[in-house]
């Protein structure tokens, strides 16, 4: 039996990891384009925040196109754009002061809200992906390893962009340096992806076939459900809001912590490269886990509550304990190992979020309701660069862990009320069935 699907796995984790590298680097060029341009605080968060606008517009549109037109197709033309959008980065500030009524800071948000809708697609596609490609046995598993991207990614972006921010001495740069290299990524994407094992040239008979035995969620020619179906789901619904969580407590960390070390410790360009790498090490090693616990649990237990539900809930809690507790740590390094700690929580469940869609979604509509689900939690892309930028404004650095922690809390009661086995496609035949009889 071929495996071509684990090829399939890595390729899809390095098109992540080189979207979330993109996408955190301009926390580590914050400063000096801060000083370049005079930005505040509250500029600087809200700079930050206009990619969420853009990647929260981006996720709900790439599920939709991904189930119409297909996953390699829309990933190919969203890669070479945020691509070409991470070069163009560098000279965002000028263009907005030659186009925009000398307004720097409105030409960073056009820039970054388009590069945000060009990386928006990403998670939702990759989660289309394992619908297709992983038997259900291997789907925790194959989506902790595509998942890792983003704790990689952030662990990542610290050495290489202080890295080229030193090398080169200019922040504009390392924009472009990134930009080219992912450019490169897509065309290695566009040599070795296919969208299903059904067209991949090097798939043969007994991995097709292998998989398709290995799924539940037989249903590639049904019609996708409307998208207001997704908001009929209590399930999905509360999915949301609980991802909601874990990407909160992600962007705080990618957009506010490098500055957030800097003001509170005065570590400088040479300390920030490996010491902004630590908070993200524990969630690299956690978020493999979590797939591996999430696929012991329902094998165990045959219950998906407890893989799902009761698992979420403990996570989050320890997430949200270590978050609250920063602001009475009296070290650089007790703070330091609090993010480290609730980060790990944090990821320790993020394949979860993404398995629920395939638990009760038809393939048919994957890709639609994973991109809901993400647009949906995207909001925090928005709200938390420009909440933490405001607290941190008027009330210090404190409130913005104490805030962090308590939307964790929410997020752990609505994971709690998932019914992840019962699926929307069942639902709506056992529905018709019974006004059949009705009538």
């Amino acid at each position: 039996m071929s495996t071509v699907r684990y090829r399939i796995f890595a390729l899809m984790l390095l098109v992540a990891l080189v979207n979330y590298i993109d996408r955190g680097a301009l926390s580590f060029a914050a400063t000096a384009i801060g000083e370049h341009y005079h930005f505040n605080r509250m500029q600087l968060g809200t700079l930050l925040g206009y990619f969420g606008i853009g990647y929260l517009l981006g996720s709900l549109c790439g599920g939709f196109l991904a189930d119409r037109y297909g996953t390699r197709k829309v990933w190919l033309i969203a890669g070479v754009a945020w691509s070409c959008l991470e070069v163009m980065t560098a000279w965002a500030g000028d263009l907005g002061m030659s186009l925009f009524g000398g307004s720097a800071l409105l030409g960073f948000a056009v820039l970054r809200i388009l590069f945000g809708f060009t990386e928006g697609p990403a998670y939702a596609l990759m989660n289309k992906t394992i619908a297709y490609w992983a038997p259900d046995h291997e789907r925790g598993t194959a989506l902790s390893v595509g998942l890792l991207s983003t704790q990689i990614g952030a662990m990542f972006t610290a050495p290489i962009a202080v890295g080229l921010l030193l090398l080169t001495g200019h922040w504009q740069t390392m924009f472009i340096v990134l930009g080219g290299g992912s450019l490169l990524v897509m065309v290695i994407f566009a040599r070795y992806f296919h969208n299903t094992p059904a067209v991949h040239p090097q798939v043969n008979q007994q991995e097709r076939r292998y998989i398709a035995d290995n799924q539940h969620n037989i249903d590639e020619d049904e019609q996708p459900l409307p998208w207001w179906t997704f908001f009929t789901s209590r399930t999905l619904v509360c999915n949301a809001i609980g991802y909601f969580s874990f990407l909160y407590i992600t962007f705080t960390l990618v957009t506010w912590m490098p500055k957030y070390l800097q003001d509170t410790f005065h570590y400088d360009l040479h300390a920030l490269w490996y010491v902004a790498m630590i908070p993200w090490s524990g969630a690299a090693i956690t978020v493999l886990c979590g797939g591996r616990i999430t696929d012991f649990l329902l094998k165990r237990f045959q219950r998906l509550r407890v893989a799902r539900n009761a698992f979420a809930a403990v996570s989050l809690a320890g997430a949200a304990a270590c978050f609250i507790a920063i602001p009475f740590a009296g070290s650089a390094a007790a703070v330091i190992a609090l993010m480290t700690l609730g980060n790990a929580c944090n990821a320790l469940i993020n394949n979860i979020y993404w398995s629920v869609v395939i638990d009760v979604t038809p393939k048919s509509s994957v890709g639609a309701f994973s991109g809901m689900t993400l647009a949906i939690a995207n909001s925090s892309a928005i709200i938390s660069p420009i909440l933490c930028g405001w607290l941190a404004q008027y009330y210090g650095y404190n409130a913005m862990f104490l805030i962090t922690g308590s939307f964790a809390l929410v997020s752990m009661g609505a994971m709690t009320l998932l019914q992840p086995e019962k699926r929307l496609q069942r639902q709506s035949k056992d529905n018709a069935s019974s006004l059949i009889s009705t009538l």
